[in-house]
């Protein structure tokens, strides 16, 4: 039995987690620490990356870095992943969770949000999966983990262009697992349901969205972020060492459910 647990440690690995300040990637990197990885945040401010790895440390994780690039950004992706492969280690662990979200009505979506939305969502885990990947290629193992959504499967009023940029993520995550798992990589997607973050603020402040939701749930509550800790780690452990191009969704049961 003991040796069953020790699989999902992760005792010398490092795990870079895009968009960790805060959120979803915040606790994606604390249960990854909690299970014994070298965590790197990423984000755009380094204030608030600065202020993110205090509070991981505070909450126990021994080793913490920051890494303060633009994942939509090509030019600032490289260097960055070359600066904490040789100053830190080789990435043994990735986690695309950069993400945003845009509301409203699909005739009345700005070009501009479309394309934002588009590069942060779908291009950033194209851009830094490629750039991570091609390290682990020469190692023959990695584990990616691409942050999907049950909009990667369902669709609601208003967010088309999201679930069309979850949707594209999960296939993405399949193909990946396609043409990288030769080399000895599994790439596989979380999907998270109805999370209590920023992102999610307007939805759980509305009374009316809330009630629809629970009852929807067949859990009957909104998930916390904490939920998605274990799933997490499954993903980045040997573990899943024959899982290779699927997704794990996280929702309570909202995908099981008309």
């Amino acid at each position: 039995m003991t040796a069953v647990l020790d699989a999902f440690r992760l005792d010398g690995r490092i795990a870079l987690v895009t968009g960790s300040s805060a959120g979803i990637g915040h606790a994606l990197a604390q249960g990854l620490a909690g299970a014994g990885a070298t965590v790197v945040l990423n984000g755009r401010d380094q204030a608030r990356l600065a202020a993110a790895a205090t509070r991981l440390r505070e909450a126990g994780a021994q080793q913490v870095h920051t890494a303060c690039f633009d994942v939509t950004s090509s030019a600032s992706i490289a260097p960055a992943i070359e600066r904490i492969e040789r100053e830190i280690g080789p990435i043994d662990i990735l986690v695309n969770n950069a993400g945003m979200q845009r509301r409203a009505p699909l005739e009345q979506f700005a070009e501009s949000d479309w394309h934002e939305l588009m590069r942060t969502n779908l291009d950033s885990v194209f851009l830094v999966g490629q750039a991570v990947a091609r390290h682990m290629i020469g190692r023959r193992r990695g584990k990616i983990i691409n942050v999907c959504s049950v909009q990667s499967e369902l669709g609601r009023p208003n967010i088309a262009p999201y679930t069309a940029s979850k949707g594209a993520v999960k296939m993405l995550t399949k193909g990946m697992a396609i043409d990288w798992g030769p080399h000895g990589l599994q790439v596989n997607g979380l999907g998270p349901g109805y999370f209590k973050t920023e992102l999610n603020e307007a939805l759980a402040d509305d009374e009316k969205f809330n009630a629809w939701l629970i009852g929807r749930t067949p859990s009957r509550r909104w998930g916390e972020v904490g939920d998605l800790m274990g799933a997490a780690v499954f993903l980045a452990s040997d573990a899943s060492a024959f899982v290779n191009g699927h997704v794990l969704y996280v929702d309570g049961g909202v995908t099981a459910t008309l």
